[in-house]
């Protein structure tokens, strides 16, 4: 099969990938969004003969919007414009996840400092305040005071972009210094690692320790019902460890794996690339 991959720039990951999809010597696309040109009408050239398209893009604007383009072409995208919406947006990921019961932290949004600050006064302290977009823990903040809320809110009003002007508020989840993350492709599993760290933040962009982790059968039951909440495809699913049971936090659309796939025995860009391989159709390849 011929793939495309969407990208602005290659990294391990990627590089896992593409060294997977030669050896089984199937056709590579390489895609640099930032190089080309998506008519409404018309698929550009470079998408003539792609059977299938997996976005990788670093930027979530450029994934959000070149996945559609996909969609509009006929070109099956993994992962989907509409899986990439929902769990690019904190917002709309939390609303999924709540609505499909998946158990989910406890979160308000606000649209002002002051209605803010409210939250996060019936929250407690300590909470937690999160950019509606971005990742690997960046920008995130644990409240522990009212003074620090109020500094904090006043800092991201002064940001000027629109998204700062949405207050994503959260309880603090009381957990072990670990979190879980879970590669899943259609809500299964493919391989799973506990992060640690002394940080309340336990991203492993952040330095946190890795580890193998086994999901028990309420692990593998979240993470197939999370994924069905945001549409399937190749997920990274967070899970916080409590009292009453794990948690959903997070679900990621364009999930890095290269910290666990150095970590577990499973080959996890051969899982990726199997997963790939089965979102063909029979007929495939695009006239541009």
């Amino acid at each position: 099969m011929n793939v495309g991959i969407l990208y602005s720039r290659i990294r391990r990951d990627e590089k896992l990938l593409l060294n997977e999809l030669r050896e089984r010597d199937h056709e590579i696309t390489k895609i640099d969004v930032r190089k080309h040109q998506f008519n409404v009408h018309n698929p550009p050239e470079i998408f003539e003969g792609v059977d299938v398209v997996l976005d990788r893009c670093l930027s979530t604007s450029r994934s959000l919007y070149v996945t559609r383009f996909c969609e509009a072409y006929g070109i099956p995208v993994v992962n989907g414009p509409d899986t990439a919406e929902t769990c690019a947006d904190k917002v709309k990921n939390s609303l999924a996840l709540a609505s499909a019961d998946v158990p989910t932290p406890d979160t308000d949004v606000a649209f002002t400092t002051e209605a803010a600050l409210e939250s996060i006064e019936a929250f407690g302290y300590p909470c937690v305040l999160k950019p509606v977009m971005g990742s690997w823990g960046r920008l995130m903040a644990k409240i522990e005071s009212r003074s620090a809320a109020e500094a904090i809110l006043e800092h991201k009003e002064t940001l000027g972009h629109y998204e700062h002007k949405v207050f994503y508020i959260q309880e603090f989840v009381a957990k072990p210094d670990r979190d879980i993350r879970v590669v899943a492709v259609d809500g299964e599993p493919i391989a799973a690692m506990a992060r640690s760290s002394d940080h309340w933040l336990t991203n492993a962009a952040k330095g946190a320790t890795t580890e193998v982790f086994e999901p028990d059968a309420e692990a593998l039951d979240l993470v197939e019902r999370a994924s069905d909440a945001v549409g399937g495809g190749l997920l990274g699913i967070d899970l916080m460890e409590t009292e009453e049971g794990y948690t959903v936090h997070e679900v990621n659309h364009t999930v890095e794996f290269k910290a666990l796939n150095e970590v577990v025995d499973v080959d996890v860009p051969a899982r990726v690339v199997d997963w790939l391989e089965a979102q063909v159709p029979a007929e495939t390849g695009v006239t541009a």
